[in-house]
């Protein structure tokens, strides 16, 4: 006798459009958006066409965009590191999920942050620089800082930059050199950085001072 077949669980609305954008995130993490099609959305989630459609009536522009959204959120939640311990270690540590995110996301986080992919448009450009402000700003509240000044925001803003431009030539030299060595490289440049920008400005050499008492 064979055994019974698993009875059969209708998805609700929300675990049906968590399901659909699982499966577009798991293709545009390996594949530029715009070789990405409706239906090889709807083969991965093993689904139909029009029932990706009925959840995503805009169609493959609305789909990326829902999917790209939900990257940001999980990328945003990198930084978010309780602020308990030294400030360098909880600064690995959200670049350690940092960089799992790209690892796992290699040809998704390329194609989003180099842009020029035909669905690119303001919206998807507000979204990844909504999540280079929220990093800034997590950055911020862990250097103890409530109202920054100019030439800080902009140090942080900068180290934020080549925090990505670094992760896109890892990508591009085949994930080289290992990704421990990258990320203690990444920390001592943000030091680095905070340590030019301290000679100009007051505020920030108070913040490097404490860095050297705080390690």
């Amino acid at each position: 006798m064979s055994p019974a077949a698993p009875a059969y669980r209708r998805l609700s609305v929300e675990e049906r459009r968590s399901q659909l954008l699982e499966a577009a995130l798991g293709l545009f993490a390996h594949r530029a958006p715009e070789d990405v099609s409706l239906d090889d959305v709807a083969e991965a989630a093993g689904v139909s066409r029009p029932l990706v459609y009925r959840y995503f009536p805009g169609g493959k522009q609305q789909l990326y965009e829902a999917a790209l959204r939900s990257a940001a959120d999980e990328l945003e939640q990198c930084f978010d590191e309780p602020l308990d311990g030294p400030l360098l270690t909880r600064l690995s540590r959200a670049l350690d999920r940092y960089l799992a995110f790209v690892d796992e996301h290699d040809a998704g986080f390329s194609a989003l942050l180099q842009g020029g992919s035909v669905v690119e448009t303001s919206r998807t450009t507000a979204i990844v620089d909504g999540v280079r402000r929220a990093a800034a700003e997590h950055i911020l509240r862990h250097l103890g800082v409530g109202d920054p000044g100019l030439r800080l925001r902009m140090t942080v803003r900068m180290w934020i930059t080549a925090v990505e431009a670094a992760s896109l030539i890892w990508l591009d030299e085949g994930k080289q050199p290992p990704v421990a060595e990258l990320r203690d490289w990444l920390v001592e440049q943000f030091v680095a950085v905070l340590s030019v920008t301290a000679n100009r400005d007051p505020e920030t050499a108070a913040l490097v001072t404490a860095l050297a008492a705080d390690g």
